[in-house]
């Protein structure tokens, strides 16, 4: 046992955490990211049931963002002319702002397939059970 480790930060994912060096990207992923397509290129860690903002808040309470990239967060946009609630955005914001004091311009939006693009390159895949739309947010690690 340890103590003040979150308890929705599992092994797997502390282990994959520790693991990743400068520029390294992790994916947190909604619940409809295809994941599993991803398994064959990168590690997938199974976090069915929690939200993305829970480990998030977790999440950044020890892994540091990359303050030599401007926007070390990348969210996917929606498609042209589609409404959807994407509220959870905000949440995320804040919380970047809580842990890494980046303001809503360390943040960047990415067209949907290039954003795909990008998740081929990371590090690792969190597949969670976020069931909010256009969920999916990509954290650049940086150094302490």
């Amino acid at each position: 046992m340890l103590k003040n480790v979150p308890h929705v930060l599992s092994p797997a994912l502390l282990k994959v955490l520790c693991e990743m060096g400068h520029g390294d990207t992790i994916v947190l992923a909604d619940a409809n990211f295809p994941a599993q397509s991803y398994a064959a290129h990168m590690q997938v860690v199974r976090c069915d049931g929690l939200g993305i903002p829970l480990l998030l808040d977790a999440i950044l309470r020890f892994f540091p963002l990359d303050r030599y990239v401007p926007q070390p967060v990348t969210l996917m946009e929606t498609l042209p002319g589609e409404q959807v609630d994407t509220s959870i955005w905000r949440e995320y914001e804040s919380l970047v702002q809580k842990h890494e004091n980046l303001s809503a311009s360390g943040v960047r939006h990415m067209e949907r397939f290039q954003f795909y693009d990008e998740c081929k390159k990371a590090f690792a895949v969190v597949a969670t059970g976020e069931k909010a739309l256009y969920a999916n947010v990509i954290l650049q690690k940086g150094v302490i």
